[in-house]
């Protein structure tokens, strides 16, 4: 009865979300504030880097990225990332709060142990001054899809295709051009502007979030870890695409 009423109210939730942000009366939870709720899913998403980049600097000191890359166990790991966020979003109704923030923190872990190569790759100036311009444009576009009374629902469909172009030229490139040169840079700045916009939507997304499940303080919890994952995502990747631009150009 209690997985049915998870599965009804989710359901309504992933209805809500074509028109999240003017037309939607927001409940108020007798658990948290729309406030407490967005502070509490942006410390999620940062208390996720911060794993990330602890187990990516611990995995090159140690040196243990050596043997992972090398016998492919690197490969296996980046499968395993894409099963926990499949297994987490699919079912965030039926899990328990404790068993989503697990599988969160457990995904930080493995994406820090596959980001480790780029420790190697990138000197730690260029690291830290992409993750410092990463935070930059992440912050702002955050900020925008808080405060903005601008319905960002619209944005789904296209942010979707541009990321799936993305993917499909990413794909092209990697097994048909030996060099994108200035394509290369273009691309990435087009990628950093898709997650940018992921970044606005995402975070105005949370509001509904709080909306649908308000009343039920298990699926606020594993809501606000959904919530998290989406926005970690959204930094990983801005993240990613600032590094490659900052290291084309000091390559240049």
């Amino acid at each position: 009865m209690q997985d049915d009423r998870y599965e009804q109210t989710y359901r309504q939730y992933q209805q809500s979300q074509g028109r999240y942000a003017q037309d939607t009366v927001y409940a108020q939870s007798p658990f948290l504030t729309l406030s407490q709720y967005m502070s509490r899913t942006f410390g999620w998403m940062f208390a996720g880097l911060m794993v990330t980049f602890g187990v990516a600097l611990a995995t090159v000191l140690t040196g243990a990225f050596i043997p992972l890359y090398t016998s492919g166990i690197v490969f296996v790991l980046s499968i395993a990332e894409l099963i926990l966020v499949a297994v987490l979003s699919m079912n965030i109704q039926k899990i328990r709060p404790g068993t989503a923030t697990a599988m969160f923190f457990a995904y930080a872990v493995l994406t820090g142990i596959n980001l480790s190569v780029y420790f190697v790759v990138y000197n730690l100036s260029t690291l830290i001054l992409a993750f410092l311009v990463g935070a930059l444009y992440f912050g702002i576009m955050a900020v925008y899809g808080m405060r903005t009374q601008k319905d960002l629902s619209g944005w789904g469909p296209m942010l979707m295709g541009g990321l799936f172009a993305l993917l499909i030229v990413s794909l092209f490139g990697m097994l048909f051009v030996n060099n994108f040169g200035f394509f290369d840079i273009v691309l990435c700045a087009i990628g950093l502007l898709v997650f940018m916009g992921f970044t606005a939507y995402d975070t105005q997304k949370l509001r509904a979030m709080y909306s649908y499940f308000g009343g039920d303080a298990a699926m606020l919890h594993k809501s606000s870890i959904i919530g998290a994952l989406q926005l970690y995502l959204d930094y990983i990747n801005i993240f990613l695409y600032v590094l490659r631009l900052l290291g084309r150009s000091r390559n240049n």
